[in-house]
Protein backbone atom coordinates (compact mmCIF):
# COMPACT_ATOMS: atom_id res chain seq x y z
CA UNK A 1 0.00 0.00 0.00
CA UNK A 2 1.45 3.09 -0.80
CA UNK A 3 1.01 5.97 1.62
CA UNK A 4 0.70 10.03 0.75
CA UNK A 5 0.35 12.70 2.58
CA UNK A 6 -1.60 15.46 1.26
CA UNK A 7 -0.89 19.21 2.16
CA UNK A 8 -3.64 22.12 1.92
CA UNK A 9 -1.81 25.04 1.72
CA UNK A 10 -4.59 27.14 2.66
CA UNK A 11 -5.54 27.11 6.42
CA UNK A 12 -9.22 28.30 5.12
CA UNK A 13 -12.14 26.40 6.52
CA UNK A 14 -13.89 27.10 3.18
CA UNK A 15 -10.86 26.43 1.21
CA UNK A 16 -11.43 24.68 -2.44
CA UNK A 17 -8.19 23.66 -2.61
CA UNK A 18 -8.97 21.41 0.74
CA UNK A 19 -12.33 20.30 -1.18
CA UNK A 20 -10.32 19.73 -4.27
CA UNK A 21 -7.45 17.84 -1.81
CA UNK A 22 -10.76 15.90 -0.35
CA UNK A 23 -11.94 14.49 -3.55
CA UNK A 24 -8.20 13.52 -4.96
CA UNK A 25 -8.81 10.68 -1.41
CA UNK A 26 -11.61 9.19 -3.24
CA UNK A 27 -9.98 9.44 -6.30
CA UNK A 28 -6.94 7.05 -5.09
CA UNK A 29 -6.42 3.46 -6.81
CA UNK A 30 -7.46 0.98 -4.30
CA UNK A 31 -3.46 0.40 -3.36
CA UNK A 32 -2.85 3.75 -2.49
CA UNK A 33 -3.78 5.28 0.91
CA UNK A 34 -3.75 9.13 0.84
CA UNK A 35 -4.33 11.45 3.98
CA UNK A 36 -4.54 14.59 4.67
CA UNK A 37 -1.88 16.50 6.92
CA UNK A 38 -2.95 19.01 9.44
CA UNK A 39 0.36 21.87 9.67
CA UNK A 40 -2.36 24.36 11.55
CA UNK A 41 -0.97 24.30 15.08
CA UNK A 42 2.48 25.01 14.11
CA UNK A 43 3.93 28.76 15.42
CA UNK A 44 5.63 30.58 13.07
CA UNK A 45 9.03 29.41 12.24
CA UNK A 46 12.71 30.80 13.75
CA UNK A 47 15.73 29.09 14.05
CA UNK A 48 15.45 29.63 18.13
CA UNK A 49 13.61 26.81 18.25
CA UNK A 50 15.76 24.67 16.54
CA UNK A 51 18.04 24.30 19.79
CA UNK A 52 14.19 22.78 21.78
CA UNK A 53 12.64 21.17 18.73
CA UNK A 54 8.60 21.79 19.82
CA UNK A 55 6.53 19.12 20.09
CA UNK A 56 4.49 20.41 17.88
CA UNK A 57 7.01 20.64 15.07
CA UNK A 58 7.78 17.05 15.76
CA UNK A 59 4.77 15.75 15.12
CA UNK A 60 4.97 17.45 11.86
CA UNK A 61 7.97 16.45 10.78
CA UNK A 62 6.67 12.70 11.40
CA UNK A 63 3.97 12.80 9.32
CA UNK A 64 6.06 13.68 6.36
CA UNK A 65 8.54 10.98 7.36
CA UNK A 66 5.51 8.61 7.68
CA UNK A 67 4.27 8.50 4.19
CA UNK A 68 5.73 7.81 1.17
CA UNK A 69 4.76 10.92 -0.87
CA UNK A 70 3.49 14.09 -0.67
CA UNK A 71 0.70 15.92 -2.81
CA UNK A 72 0.76 19.59 -2.10
CA UNK A 73 -2.89 21.08 -2.80
CA UNK A 74 -2.19 24.90 -2.45
CA UNK A 75 -3.52 28.18 -3.91
CA UNK A 76 -1.76 31.41 -5.14
CA UNK A 77 -1.57 34.47 -2.30
CA UNK A 78 -0.07 37.34 -4.18
CA UNK A 79 1.78 35.47 -6.95
CA UNK A 80 3.38 33.06 -4.94
CA UNK A 81 2.83 30.51 -1.84
CA UNK A 82 0.56 31.07 1.22
CA UNK A 83 2.66 32.35 3.78
CA UNK A 84 1.04 28.77 6.01
CA UNK A 85 2.87 26.24 3.81
CA UNK A 86 6.31 28.40 3.50
CA UNK A 87 6.19 28.46 7.80
CA UNK A 88 4.84 24.36 6.93
CA UNK A 89 7.71 24.17 4.54
CA UNK A 90 10.44 26.04 6.67
CA UNK A 91 9.66 23.79 10.05
CA UNK A 92 9.87 20.27 8.20
CA UNK A 93 13.40 21.08 6.91
CA UNK A 94 14.91 22.23 10.01
CA UNK A 95 16.57 21.71 12.46
CA UNK A 96 19.58 21.40 10.12
CA UNK A 97 20.26 18.18 8.91
CA UNK A 98 17.02 17.18 9.53
CA UNK A 99 14.97 17.67 6.36
CA UNK A 100 11.60 15.58 6.31
CA UNK A 101 11.80 16.53 2.74
CA UNK A 102 14.59 15.47 1.85
CA UNK A 103 14.43 12.48 -0.99
CA UNK A 104 10.64 12.83 -0.17
CA UNK A 105 8.56 12.42 -3.39
CA UNK A 106 5.99 15.40 -4.47
CA UNK A 107 3.41 16.09 -6.57
CA UNK A 108 1.39 19.57 -6.86
CA UNK A 109 -1.28 21.34 -8.10
CA UNK A 110 -3.77 24.16 -7.42
CA UNK A 111 -7.03 24.72 -7.75
CA UNK A 112 -8.38 28.34 -8.42
CA UNK A 113 -11.83 29.85 -9.68
CA UNK A 114 -9.41 30.84 -12.63
CA UNK A 115 -7.98 28.72 -15.25
CA UNK A 116 -4.45 29.15 -14.74
CA UNK A 117 -5.01 30.60 -10.95
CA UNK A 118 -1.93 29.18 -9.58
CA UNK A 119 0.43 28.57 -11.86
CA UNK A 120 3.08 31.17 -10.35
CA UNK A 121 2.51 29.88 -7.08
CA UNK A 122 3.18 25.97 -8.15
CA UNK A 123 6.81 27.38 -10.14
CA UNK A 124 7.76 29.09 -6.42
CA UNK A 125 6.92 25.95 -4.78
CA UNK A 126 8.90 23.78 -7.08
CA UNK A 127 11.95 25.88 -6.74
CA UNK A 128 11.80 25.52 -2.71
CA UNK A 129 11.21 22.06 -3.37
CA UNK A 130 14.26 21.48 -5.53
CA UNK A 131 16.14 23.37 -2.49
CA UNK A 132 14.46 20.85 -0.57
CA UNK A 133 15.77 17.63 -3.00
CA UNK A 134 12.50 16.90 -2.99
CA UNK A 135 12.12 14.63 -6.40
CA UNK A 136 8.72 16.91 -7.33
CA UNK A 137 6.61 15.60 -10.61
CA UNK A 138 6.72 17.54 -13.50
CA UNK A 139 3.92 16.59 -15.47
CA UNK A 140 0.81 16.61 -15.71
CA UNK A 141 1.00 20.44 -14.41
CA UNK A 142 -2.79 20.62 -12.79
CA UNK A 143 -3.98 24.80 -12.66
CA UNK A 144 -7.43 22.91 -11.57
CA UNK A 145 -10.58 25.47 -11.98
CA UNK A 146 -12.98 25.24 -9.50
CA UNK A 147 -16.76 25.56 -10.18
CA UNK A 148 -18.97 24.42 -7.50
CA UNK A 149 -21.40 22.97 -9.67
CA UNK A 150 -18.81 20.12 -10.19
CA UNK A 151 -18.72 19.00 -6.68
CA UNK A 152 -21.59 17.61 -4.39
CA UNK A 153 -22.62 17.97 -0.89
CA UNK A 154 -20.58 14.98 0.54
CA UNK A 155 -17.58 15.97 -2.04
CA UNK A 156 -17.73 13.72 -4.72
CA UNK A 157 -16.97 15.13 -8.45
CA UNK A 158 -20.22 15.44 -10.24
CA UNK A 159 -18.42 16.74 -13.35
CA UNK A 160 -17.06 14.32 -15.67
CA UNK A 161 -14.65 16.82 -17.21
CA UNK A 162 -13.04 17.81 -14.01
CA UNK A 163 -13.36 14.27 -12.28
CA UNK A 164 -11.04 13.50 -15.48
CA UNK A 165 -8.56 16.17 -14.81
CA UNK A 166 -8.40 15.45 -10.82
CA UNK A 167 -8.15 11.60 -12.10
CA UNK A 168 -5.09 12.13 -14.10
CA UNK A 169 -3.21 13.97 -11.83
CA UNK A 170 -4.00 11.63 -9.01
CA UNK A 171 -3.17 8.69 -10.78
CA UNK A 172 0.22 10.35 -11.99
CA UNK A 173 0.84 11.29 -8.15
CA UNK A 174 1.17 7.75 -7.18
CA UNK A 175 2.58 6.70 -9.93
CA UNK A 176 5.09 9.40 -9.07
CA UNK A 177 5.76 8.38 -5.74
CA UNK A 178 5.76 4.66 -5.81
CA UNK A 179 8.76 5.11 -8.75
CA UNK A 180 10.54 7.54 -6.59
CA UNK A 181 9.89 6.05 -3.25
CA UNK A 182 11.65 3.13 -4.59
CA UNK A 183 14.36 4.58 -5.50
CA UNK A 184 14.58 6.78 -2.33
CA UNK A 185 14.71 3.22 -0.79
CA UNK A 186 17.45 2.00 -2.38
CA UNK A 187 19.60 4.61 -1.99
Amino acid sequence: MTRIGIIVGSLSANSINKKVAQALVGLAPADAELTLLDFSALPLYSYDYDADYPQVAKDWKQSIEEVDGIIIVTPEYLRSIPGALKNALDWASRPWGTNSFAGKPVAIMGASIGAVGTAVAQQHLRVILGHLNAPTMGQPETFFQYKPAAFGPNGEVLDEGAAGVLQNFVDAAVAHVERNAREHVAV
